[in-house]
């Protein structure tokens, strides 16, 4: 039988209607429970009332981080329709794929990117597009305002899908993976057990709320028990630290990627910042360097490093922090409603200490990717997830992430995954043959390099090939840099051993 999936806004709206459930720290907007219970329900009746948002349906937001993400994604909860949140660093050849995949219903933009979304409506027939504004006069506030009445809550279940979300694949092509409501709640009660969350929690969003990251960690498990979430529109260190040290806000959690402690860390403000309040700070997205947790503990802060993946719906394995320094370079254990193994080629368990593909079950983890049966068959065995990554776990179940088998690489916390920008750099005449590898970076971890082989004659050079890739790519996916080669180092089959590419 299948497990109902419970509204949980509508139940803190009625068990602790005045506790504090959002603060928009670029709009000011504060929101207790019952406040973002009624506008929930609003959004919702302008969705299905006013644009014929239908269970099933899609809701797509192409937005800086806001509460108004929150409001759309629970109202999408409440109607059954499901929340496609959307990358807005991507361009909008990037964007019209996916919206052409997902097909959603709606298109609500900010006022920042409603350029682009109009092109993205007139190539994929979206019919409906909405423009909000953080709170301020627009069409998105003015079809909430004029909603009245209430909206039944949709009866759903844990299999239901809650979200899309879109991950760049091996093939070049981005796939959506979809989160379900057993999914979110699951990752939830783990989050919950491994990160001291509690209704008194106070979680600052500072990920971007497009990723499963800002979602996941630890927004929705806040929500879940009823704590309060403080959203930053977008990252900033020397904010980041001043609102940390904010003793009304009161911060106690929150989760970031290496990048965003870093640089926080290398401000003159981090030795004065007060960070007494925290419980729980989270890193993850990529290993973050020993100097910088030796950093943090020196300000009495254990950052708990964590691994997990879009589908797995972030908590796959989190190191505690009573390990935290002793097993440095970890990534942790499993989460209690989580299983995984370290596998041969063949499948088969490996023994403890030896490397091989990290594959994990359990109900955190995405039943699929949307459209893709190809995609899906391959990355299960069984119910196992082909992780694609490298990894060993020690006699005491503590994984540690030794490489990729994929070919992907993460700069600044974001995945890059070389085929896609190798596809996009043979769209230039005279590329012959190219190869993207990530190499290190101070500021970003990786960035992009690419080797490129050109056709007699070419005049190709490398800010042609850069130039071509920014308006074709996300930033973080073009290449820092451009190496020129006779040719590529190939195996016996034909396939280029980038591993053999320069990194220095």
């Amino acid at each position: 039988m299948s497990v109902p999936a419970y509204d949980w806004i509508a139940h803190h709206a009625a068990y602790q209607a005045d506790a504090l459930a959002t603060v928009d720290l670029h709009s000011g907007r504060r929101r207790t429970y019952a406040e973002f219970h009624r506008r929930v329900d609003r959004c919702a009746l302008f969705l299905k009332a006013e644009l014929g948002v239908a269970k099933g349906d899609r809701v797509a937001m192409l937005a800086h981080n806001s509460t108004d993400h929150f409001d759309v994604e629970f109202a999408c909860r409440r109607i059954g329709a499901i929340f496609l949140p959307l990358n807005w660093r991507l361009a909008v050849p990037e964007l019209e794929f996916i919206v052409g995949d997902a097909d959603p219903r709606v298109l609500i933009a900010g006022a920042e990117f409603m350029e682009q979304a109009r092109a993205i409506q007139k190539s994929t027939g979206t019919p409906h597009l909405v423009e909000c504004a953080d709170g301020a006069a627009s069409a998105f506030e003015t079809g909430i305002e004029k909603a009245q009445g209430a909206c039944a809550i949709e009866p759903l279940t844990h299999d239901d899908t809650w979200a899309l979300v879109y991950t760049s694949g091996t093939t070049g092509r981005p796939k959506g993976a979809r989160i379900t409501h057993g999914q979110a709640f699951y990752n939830a009660v783990n989050s919950a057990m491994k990160c001291e969350l509690t209704r008194k929690s106070v979680n600052l969003t500072f990920l971007p709320l497009f990723h499963v990251g800002g979602l996941q960690l630890f927004a929705n498990g806040v929500f879940h028990l009823g704590g309060t979430n403080v959203v930053m529109r977008a990252f900033d260190p020397e904010d980041f630290l001043a609102v940390l040290s904010d003793a009304d806000l009161g911060i106690t959690h929150g989760f970031g990627v290496p990048t965003n402690f870093l640089f926080a860390s290398q401000l003159d403000a981090f030795a004065s910042a007060d960070l007494s309040r925290l419980v729980c700070i989270g890193v993850g997205g990529a290993s973050p360097p020993l100097t910088l947790l030796e950093t943090y503990a020196a300000r009495g802060i254990v950052l708990q490093n964590g691994w997990g993946m879009t589908e797995t719906c972030t908590l796959g394995t989190l190191l505690s922090k009573e390990r935290a320094m002793d097993k440095i370079g970890s990534s942790g254990q499993a989460a209690m409603h989580t299983s995984i193994r370290i596998v041969d080629p063949d499948g088969n368990d490996l023994p403890a200490n030896e490397t091989g593909e990290l594959w994990i079950k359990g109900p955190t983890i995405t039943p699929g990717y949307w459209n893709r049966p190809e995609a899906n068959e391959k990355s299960f065995t069984d119910g196992w997830f082909h992780t694609g990554d490298a990894a060993r776990m020690d006699e005491e179940g503590f994984v540690t992430i030794v490489d990729r088998y994929k070919d992907m690489f993460i700069s600044g916390g974001e995945n890059v995954y070389p085929v896609e920008v190798e596809n996009v750099i043979y769209q230039l005449d005279g590329v012959a043959e190219a190869a993207v590898i990530g190499v290190p970076d101070d500021r970003w971890g990786e960035v992009g390099r690419a080797f490129v082989v050109t056709r007699a004659g070419s005049n190709l050079n490398d800010e042609a090939i850069i130039s071509h890739c920014k308006d074709n790519l996300a930033t973080f996916k073009v290449p820092k840099s451009v190496r020129f080669m006779d040719e590529l180092p190939h195996n016996a089959t034909g396939k280029v051993t980038k591993h053999e590419l320069p990194k220095t």
